[in-house]
């Protein structure tokens, strides 16, 4: 299903560019467009996780700089059967944290320094511990990959809005009229939302998923809903930087909760904490 998922993403992509540039362009801007597409599509399947990294600011943790968290993450890894990830340090005080890579191969769990001082051990492994259930069921890939076509669409309204200010359109053809303000309309006002639409369309199980084999893993699901309890506070009171709707989905709690936008919240990518909690609550007495 995420390989469906991902081709049908990109095909999407390559849809939408072709049909700015169309617009914009007349045929040579369609052209130019498809060529752009081809380019991007390559790019988002191979390159869209270190995309994400360098948005970030992440720094990749070396045996010197972390020591006590590569063991963590190791053991972790060990326990659920799967390659070991590289481990990333985002420097802010807004405690998340993140998967992505392509595969389990290529996986990669990304952690602010934040998350590392507001939790203690075992809450910290349930976190990491969820993450590594994401590259083991091959999320990361498909949500990346979101991340990267939200960000084009965002891109694409960005420049519509700047290009009605300014009075640009279609080159070439002299088409107009209605048809010109419809698709005018699309890009300004509703290319946004398409981008909050393709979030939402990253189906919110694979967190229930990724919890329940958090806690199995880790050994402890009641560590990990006190960590979604704590990081949930955090971001209610503490917009982290950086952080965009095209990226939020891909963090084990959304750091857009405390934005107040009722597009944040009516599109949320995440179940709420408390559903989660009490799943996680739930599996611990039935371990009991």
């Amino acid at each position: 299903m995420n390989t469906l998922k991902t081709t049908v993403l990109l095909a999407a992509l390559t849809g939408l560019l072709v049909a700015v540039g169309a617009f914009f362009g007349g045929t040579k801007g369609m052209t130019l467009m498809f060529v752009i597409s081809i380019v991007m599509n390559f790019a988002s399947y191979w390159y869209s996780d270190k995309i994400v990294l360098k948005m970030y600011g992440a720094q990749e943790v070396t045996p010197q700089s972390a020591p006590d968290l590569l063991r963590l993450v190791s053991g972790l890894a060990q326990k659920a059967r799967m390659p070991m990830p590289k481990v990333y340090i985002i420097n802010t005080d807004v405690p998340n944290a993140f998967a992505t890579g392509r595969d389990p191969e290529h996986g990669v769990v990304a952690v602010t320094t934040g998350i590392m001082r507001a939790l203690n051990y075992e809450e910290l492994e349930g976190v990491v511990a969820h993450e590594l259930a994401h590259i083991k069921n091959r999320d990361t890939l498909i949500s990346t990959i979101v991340a990267s076509v939200a960000g084009v669409i965002t891109m694409i309204a960005n420049i519509a809005q700047w290009s009605a200010i300014l009075g640009f359109g279609r080159s070439d053809d002299g088409e107009g009229g209605i048809g010109g303000i419809v698709e005018f309309v699309f890009l300004v006002v509703l290319a946004p939302l398409a981008a909050t639409l393709i979030q939402f369309g990253v189906s919110r199980s694979r967190e229930y998923i990724a919890d329940e084999t958090g806690g199995t893993v880790s050994g402890n699901p009641l560590a990990l809903a006190s960590a979604l309890k704590k990081i949930e506070y955090y971001a209610r009171h503490k917009v982290m930087p950086a952080a965009t709707p095209a990226t939020s989905h891909l963090f084990i709690v959304n750091p857009l909760s405390g934005a107040r936008s009722m597009m944040v919240s009516l599109f949320s990518t995440h179940p709420s904490t408390a559903d989660r909690v009490a799943k996680l609550e739930a599996q611990a007495k039935k371990a009991r």
